[in-house]
């Protein structure tokens, strides 16, 4: 959910409550129960489903109680309280992998440089249970994916197996990725693992990275072979460690690169892994245009804490 502020201080912040068994409940989790306002004035978060919710502008001194069974009403340490009804169904697409919930993207984004539309139809698991992520065009203009998962999972390592990309257009992007989009803080908690030429034939195909990109030392750009590979990302307090193994094709299960990185680390908040397939357009507009739909399958993606 998001919503706008007006007239907020530069040090306050929202908390939000979802209504549940006649009871308000403190939103997303109880080790983040605030909610920044971001520059624009806006502020988001993800929030557990309820009948109704609430927003509170707050002061920094003001500690929120993990159950109500009312809100609270404007005073001290308390700027505003909105309430709204909630919709009896969600306005998102969801698909199930790997035993989690993923949300499905559909509003569009600016991401890559250029305006690009997502298409829910474009997400779909198998049979085998793979994930499918494809960039196909419909009505007349590509349509991209991407998924997120509806819960952070925080400190700990994630793991990608993903099928052969060698073969992708250097014009389409291939992400694995944290984003926390309820804060502007800490570079959004992003730390990414990206397969593309960035369009460029001549590019390296792969790339692991801190936020922000354009520190030199928070990029390290290699080659990915073909056939199967993993991607790993160890995520410590002060410390990631990512790198891609080759899973078949010859040097079964050898380690292809490996980054480990120490500076500028995130701590963990909000933050929610997303796998995203998406064009890139150079800011100079020489991109090679994309010739042919385009497709990734992830096998499998594990968690351990």
């Amino acid at each position: 959910m998001e919503g706008t502020v007006s007239g907020e201080q530069p040090d306050q912040r929202m908390v939000i409550y979802s209504k549940a068994d006649k009871l308000w409940w403190l939103q997303p989790l109880l080790t983040s129960p605030f909610t920044n306002i971001l520059p624009d004035h806006v502020w988001r978060n993800e929030t557990h489903l309820g009948t109704d919710y609430a927003v509170l502008l707050v002061d920094p001194s003001y500690q929120p109680a993990a159950v109500l069974d009312q809100l609270p009403n404007r005073g001290p340490g308390i700027a505003a309280v909105a309430v709204a009804h909630g919709s009896e169904k969600s306005s998102s697409y969801f698909v199930n992998f790997s035993g989690f919930t993923w949300r499905v993207r559909w509003k569009p984004s600016d991401r890559g440089g250029t305006f690009n539309p997502y298409h829910p139809d474009n997400v779909f698991t198998d049979k085998a249970g793979a994930l499918h992520l494809r960039i196909l065009k419909r009505d007349v203009q590509w349509t991209c994916s991407e998924v997120n998962l509806t819960h952070s999972l925080g400190y700990g390592t994630y793991s990608f197996t993903v099928e052969d990309t060698s073969r992708l257009e250097p014009s389409v992007v291939f992400g694995m990725f944290t984003w926390d989009f309820s804060t502007d803080r800490e570079n959004h908690r992003e730390f990414d693992i990206d397969i593309s030429r960035w369009g460029d034939p001549e590019n390296k195909n792969a790339e692991f990275l801190i936020q922000p990109n354009f520190v030199p030392a928070n990029i390290s750009r290699f080659n990915t072979p073909a056939g199967k590979l993993k991607h790993t990302i160890v995520w410590e307090p002060g410390r990631i460690t990512m790198e891609t193994s080759r899973l078949s094709g010859p040097g079964h299960s050898s380690l292809v690169f490996k980054r480990v990185f120490t500076s500028e680390i995130p701590t963990a908040g909000s933050e929610a892994v997303r796998m995203t397939f998406y064009l890139y357009r150079k800011p100079t507009g020489d991109s090679l245009a994309l010739q042919h739909p385009a497709e990734v399958v992830v096998d499998r993606f594990e968690y351990l804490p």
